[in-house]
């Protein structure tokens, strides 16, 4: 006869919570059921090798998953370790005997609060069934000889029944009664395809539906995880394949790291750098984050906490023995565990980084011009890791052959001119535009490196890069660079025109100042111009002196920089227009070329925001050089 128990009277209240509150989705009641089963597998195949003495001792260790379409029901059977009636009571009871009304309140509180961020050590993972269930009825006996089978059984109320029961294996059957709105979960491929997603790597063979007439049943799951394998037992195709099924993207990844560790707590991981950062076009977007997985049972599908934005390129699974969940094992808590375990993985990423970058230079260089902006964002958004971030930087310089190739700030450092302290950088829209840079003449008279910052983030990654290796980093078109005691003129420069007299410098210099008024804020000499006539400087050091580079990159509105205006007095352009001056001061010539030079600076910088509005003005200035 059944026995009726009663739960306790907020017992209900507790169910209600875990069915419409505390999971998300309501398949995740397939997966703890799963993992419940998977738990007394290894229970009874532990026991089995101190105990011979077990009921069905040489049985196969499988998961059954039987739907009905036709009675509403679905089954899970396990070949476990199985329950007895004490059992029963203790491990389908244990809400209602485990403080359940603190249980409550602390969710409540937890709601209030806009978190859920409840250990999981309530074992509430059976109850998710009643998302889906009208009725429970779980069939078990145990593996010792002694015991008898029982049955409990339960719609959700504040009572179940347990019973004496039959059934001639070992084990435990899980008998859902489908609620109307869940019949999908009676279809084949749909437990198929949740059985992949979310179990696929449980040890144990997982058999979904009944077998084809004739053939032997296959299991729906792969069982064996890569990533808790011995790196030398899986093959570079294994890996490939791997990467394959987790990323849906045809190509191979440059690398992967297969990593293992036991602190600050025990994890596997296997992690991949794909091949570019464009996605296959028929492969969707792909989410940035990390497969996550609690005892190979998949917790969260892309977690984003496990590495820090500037490596979210980075894909693979990792999994961990004792990860701090949440009750419904859907999240993960923020905790000072998992802190340290994102701090391994990263330390860990960035190592292989620096190794390949010394080690196989080409691969390096392959996942640099995929994800170098990636690695720059970082030394801005992490300044913690910026340490172990800028030797992964790599830049074009005016002593490297193409754009792309590259060289480190270590390189350079390695290689600086006589008596060189800072390290010098110009900024380009691209390669080809910062080559002709007129910031440049100074430094490769003296031959005194330059680094090219073209990419579009690169005046991003200057507001968290000021100094490298004791060295500060100073942009070329600084005006207060002096140059005279660094490196040396070559024998073969040939010597420089005099410089324009001082009295006709400043008339033309005054009549630059009366044409542009406050589109500068001054115009004087240059000590450094050599081939150039002009050039655009600046007095403000302030690393966001380039915002309006990123406001632009962002399609922001933006103001241009104000800055000074130095004239080469050497220049032949220079000397002409004095000469003009001298002759007819109404001239218009004059104030067009004036324009133009100043225009043309601000081309040069890559700041001009309409190059388009000068074409009448280059007209009128072929007229009357043709004149």
């Amino acid at each position: 006869m059944a026995e009726q128990f009663s739960f306790k009277a907020e017992i209900q209240q507790l169910l209600d919570i875990l069915i419409h509150s505390l999971y998300t989705d309501r398949e995740i009641f397939l997966r703890e059921l799963i993992s419940n089963a998977s738990d007394a597998l290894t229970r009874v195949q532990f026991e089995s090798l101190t105990n011979s003495n077990l009921v069905d001792a040489g049985a196969e260790l499988y998961i059954e998953i039987t739907p009905d379409e036709e009675a509403g029901t679905l089954t899970i059977s396990d070949s476990g370790i199985g329950m007895t009636r004490e059992e029963m009571v203790e491990n389908l009871g244990v809400i209602a005997h485990s403080g359940a009304k603190a249980f409550v309140q602390k969710l409540k509180e937890q709601q209030a609060a806009g978190g859920q961020d409840v250990i999981g050590q309530f074992g509430v993972g059976f109850y998710s069934v009643f998302m889906v269930a009208d009725k429970v009825r779980v069939v078990s006996r145990s593996a010792h000889p002694e015991a008898q089978a029982f049955a409990w059984e339960s719609n959700g109320s504040d009572t179940y029944t347990i019973e004496p029961s039959d059934r001639e294996t070992r084990g435990t059957d899980i008998i859902i009664t489908v609620k109307e709105d869940a019949k999908d979960f009676l279809k084949t491929w749909k437990l198929s395809d949740i059985v992949r997603r979310h179990s696929d790597y449980i040890a144990y063979p997982i058999y979904v539906g009944e077998p084809k007439e004739g053939e032997e049943q296959e299991a729906v799951n792969k069982q064996v995880a890569i990533w808790r394998q011995e790196s030398k037992e899986v093959t570079d195709e294994q890996y490939d394949e791997f990467y394959k099924m987790l990323t849906f993207d045809w190509e191979k990844p440059v690398h992967h790291i297969h990593m293992r560790a036991d602190v600050p707590l025990q994890f596997y991981a296997l992690l991949y750098v794909p091949a570019g950062s464009e996605a296959n076009p028929l492969m969707g977007r792909r989410e940035p984050g990390l497969k996550l997985y609690a005892r190979k049972v998949l917790i969260q599908d892309n977690t984003t906490e496990l590495l820090p934005d500037y490596l979210n390129f980075v894909a693979g699974v990792v999994d961990s023995e004792d990860l701090p969940l949440s009750v419904s094992r859907e999240t993960v808590q923020a905790t000072r565990v998992m802190a340290n375990l994102k701090k391994t993985i990263t330390n860990k990423v960035l190592n292989e980084l620096k190794r390949l970058q010394k080690n196989k230079p080409e691969v390096y260089h392959q996942i640099f011009e995929a994800f170098g902006r990636h690695i720059k964002q970082g030394v801005v958004v992490s300044p913690g890791e910026r340490e172990d971030i800028e030797p992964l930087l790599m830049f074009p310089s005016t002593k490297t052959a193409s754009a792309d190739e590259w060289i480190t700030l270590q390189q350079y450092v390695e290689r600086m001119a006589e008596n060189q302290t800072d390290i010098y950088y110009v900024i380009g829209d691209d390669y080809a535009s910062a080559t002709r840079s007129p910031h440049l003449d100074a430094f490769r008279q003296r031959g005194i490196e330059v680094l090219y910052f073209v990419d579009p983030v690169d005046p991003v990654l200057i507001m968290g890069l000021s100094e490298f290796s004791g060295h500060k980093l100073r942009a070329a078109d600084e005006a207060d660079i002096d140059l005279s005691n660094v490196g040396a003129v070559s024998a073969d420069e040939e010597a420089p025109r005099d410089a324009l007299p001082e009295d006709q410098f400043t008339g033309v210099q005054e009549r630059f100042k009366a044409v542009l008024g406050e589109r500068v804020t001054d115009v004087k000499e240059s000590k450094n111009l050599v081939g150039s006539p002009a050039r655009l400087v600046t007095s403000d050091h302030n690393p966001t002196r380039n915002m309006f580079r990123i406001n632009r990159l962002m399609d922001r509105d933006y103001e241009l920089p104000v800055k000074a205006l130095e004239l080469n007095p050497r220049h032949p352009l220079i000397y002409n227009l004095s000469g003009k001056l001298a002759a007819d001061p109404q001239n218009p010539i004059i104030d067009a070329v004036i324009e133009q030079v100043f225009e043309t600076a601000l081309l040069q910088d890559g700041i001009h925001p309409d190059p388009a509005s000068m074409a009448a003005r280059l007209y009128q200035l072929m007229q009357a050089a043709t004149e």
